[in-house]
């Protein structure tokens, strides 16, 4: 049997809690959210590796990571962003900086820039709110990104839903171009 690292277990819970609850007996509510003893029993049934999870190694990832992904409130656990589960996660749209940031492979940003800033596979549009954070963003998928400046207040005034997270994360509808220039 494998040892645990806290990676793991923060990716699993990411996994069953973003992208597929059901593999992991889960029912998540509108707003994400699902108790903590259910997901416990969830990641033990899904592998024996995480047989002796604890509350606790839920605490100390939400403690340590610095991204922020997961948050624990009155005996639950939810993922903040990056669902890609069938239904909506509710969230409480709020107003915008002036402007967001999207970091983006170059071939990725010529079709935003040409169509729309989309959600692809998840629910919202992830943005940061300076350039350094997008760099880093967009590093995950190419050596050299391309950062997007968003008209964040201008694309709100237009009808634009933002939602405001966690350390500088925005997370937004589709963006329509016409609110998108490269730096």
């Amino acid at each position: 049997m494998r040892k645990i690292t806290y990676v793991n277990l923060s990716k699993t819970i990411a996994h069953a809690l973003r992208h597929a609850p059901e593999r992991y007996d889960l029912i998540l509510d509108e707003k994400g959210w699902v108790s903590i003893d259910r997901l416990i029993e969830g990641l033990k049934n899904h592998s024996r590796m995480f047989k002796n999870v604890s509350i606790h190694d839920l605490e100390e990832i939400i403690k340590e990571s610095p991204k922020k992904r997961f948050e624990i409130k009155n005996g639950k656990i939810r993922a903040i962003y990056g669902h890609s589960v069938r239904y909506r996660i509710e969230q409480q749209p709020k107003t915008p900086p002036e402007f967001l940031y999207h970091g983006t492979t170059p071939k990725a940003a010529e079709n935003i820039l040409r169509m729309a800033l989309k959600p692809m596979g998840r629910q919202y549009v992830h943005l940061s709110i300076d350039v350094e954070s997008a760099y880093t963003v967009g590093r995950r998928r190419t050596k050299n990104p391309t950062i997007l400046k968003v008209f964040a207040q201008e694309s709100y005034k237009a009808g634009i839903k933002f939602y405001e997270e966690n350390d500088g994360i925005w997370l937004s509808d589709a963006i329509p171009a016409e609110f998108i220039e490269k730096l």
